[in-house]
């Protein structure tokens, strides 16, 4: 317990500095590299534009995150104590979380990136959280593989390139072709590689559970759900103005299950 309290803490500050770092390389590295085109005007440079794209998918990234810790499942007390109260609450849809020490409503996962219980109240912010970091990362790394291209000049015409692309580097990092900040650029395109398929998995994951109207602690309980429609399952989690939430996703909507929980 003692290291699963401990993960709850690291986890968090890991994704923090990854998130520094990779805004310090787009702000500071990537976007200063682009050259202008002189037949652009200046509101459609490619450094503007690239700009105001890796901060729109950064900012979504980091507001839903910042939601998600924010908008904390229920913690149902009344679910604790006596055999009674417990048998009040549907096993179904509440778990006791040890991490957390609390009872929460329509219990999903204990996510150790953000520190919480994933459940009714923040599961639309934290599949939003999963789709903009997945689309940053990889942008992030479309933005390392140009200019890692442009300095090395290297080829990733071949599909293989980015592949042997690390060990490559390492030898030539060893032997003094390659500058130290390049080799740091050329790891973090990995681990954006890396962090951003896994990021769309599970979103792509968690859309499936959502459109058969399951949590993840069921499916692994094995416990079944009556069969709704998928867009009544869509509604609960993402309201009936999901698409507002989608082109403004810090703009928190509302969900029919927290509205049922306000109420």
């Amino acid at each position: 317990m003692l290291a699963l309290r401990l993960l709850n803490v690291v986890a968090p500050a890991y994704f923090l500095c990854i998130s520094l770092v990779t805004f310090v390389l787009q702000l500071f590295l990537f976007l200063p590299s682009m050259h202008e085109d002189p037949a652009a005007a200046p509101l459609f440079s490619p450094a503007l534009l690239h700009g105001a794209l890796f901060l729109f998918l950064s900012a979504n990234a980091l507001g839903n995150y910042v939601l998600v810790i924010q908008n904390s499942p229920d913690d149902l007390g009344a679910c604790q104590g006596t055999s009674s109260r417990k048998a009040q609450c549907s096993p179904p849809s509440t778990h006791f979380c040890r991490v957390c020490a609390r009872v929460t409503l329509r219990h999903d996962h204990h996510c150790f990136f953000t520190g919480n219980c994933i459940g009714s109240r923040n599961m639309r912010n934290f599949v939003l959280f999963c789709l903009y970091t997945s689309l940053a990362c990889l942008y992030s790394m479309v933005a390392g593989v140009a200019y890692i291209s442009a300095v090395l000049s290297i080829s990733f015409a071949h599909p293989l390139a980015f592949l042997t692309l690390l060990p490559t580097s390492i030898s030539q990092f060893f032997s003094g072709a390659v500058l130290g900040s390049e080799m740091f650029v050329i790891l973090m395109l990995y681990l954006w590689f890396a962090v951003g398929l896994a990021c769309a998995g599970f979103c792509c994951h968690q859309l499936l559970l959502i459109l058969r109207g399951q949590t993840r602690h069921q499916v692994r309980k094995g416990v079944t759900v009556s069969a709704r429609p998928w867009r009544k399952n869509l509604q609960e989690v993402f309201g009936k103005r999901w698409l507002l939430g989608l082109l403004v996703p810090m703009f928190n909507v509302g969900s029919e299950s927290s509205k049922q929980q306000d109420k």
